[in-house]
């Protein structure tokens, strides 16, 4: 499995993720069988960052559940308020099961001047190795641009795809000029990408890995 290493930190963490939404939010154990074998298979290829939210339902508490001791787990404040946040990501922690969290994100930018505040108090107290900022649209392009310019953050999590290459233009370099780790969401767009070529032959040179559910990691 390649590796990119955080900027900030030069710690290495494998390229391919996993995101969270909707495939982790079930409840019952018989729901949840599955997912271990995804998990297995997971960790066995070497990967390690999943990514959540509480905007995801049952997601944490699962990732809690089956997330093995040595997997990167990166979760999202998605409130108003220092209080609310705070209780949010208390939660966060209790659901996930960590002492530490490796990584929250700020979850489209929902009140980021107040959490990241927080963020940078629980990072100096050692509950949070890691903060950042995330959105899922093109649109946000702008605000992210101007936060990842003005504000010392570690990651910020965007869209990008062959068909979104937009972030690549505009933010990857601003990424790599601050030292700010990148997460892709969205690289295959859903699958949607996966299903046009899935029945064309693979190219000769190299290996296809390919989920609906897939995060990459690029600048670290």
């Amino acid at each position: 499995m390649i590796a990119r290493r955080i900027p900030k930190t030069d710690e290495p963490v494998p390229v391919i993720g996993m995101g969270t939404w909707q495939t982790f939010d079930v409840a019952s154990r018989r729901a949840r069988e599955p997912l271990t074998a995804v998990l297995d298979r997971f960790t066995t290829s070497g990967a390690r960052l999943i990514d959540t939210s509480p905007m995801y339902g049952r997601a944490e508490e699962v990732v809690g559940e089956l997330a093995p001791a040595n997997a990167f787990l990166a979760t999202k404040v998605w409130t108003r308020g220092r209080t609310e946040g705070i209780e949010q990501m208390e939660r966060s922690i209790r659901l996930l099961r960590r002492e530490v969290v490796d990584l929250i994100q700020v979850h489209n930018l929902v009140d980021w001047r107040t959490h990241l505040a927080t963020l940078r108090d629980w990072q100096r107290a050692g509950r949070v190795r890691y903060l950042g900022i995330t959105h899922y649209q093109k649109s946000a392009f702008g605000e992210l641009a101007s936060i990842m310019a003005a504000e010392e953050i570690d990651f910020v999590q965007l869209p990008m795809s062959v068909e979104l290459p937009d972030a690549a233009e505009h933010l990857l370099p601003l990424a790599a000029e601050r030292g700010i780790a990148v997460i892709v969401n969205r690289p295959f767009e859903g699958g949607a990408l996966i299903h046009r070529v899935q029945r064309k032959p693979l190219p000769s040179s190299d290996l296809l890995i390919a989920s609906t559910s897939m995060k990459t990691l690029d600048y670290i």
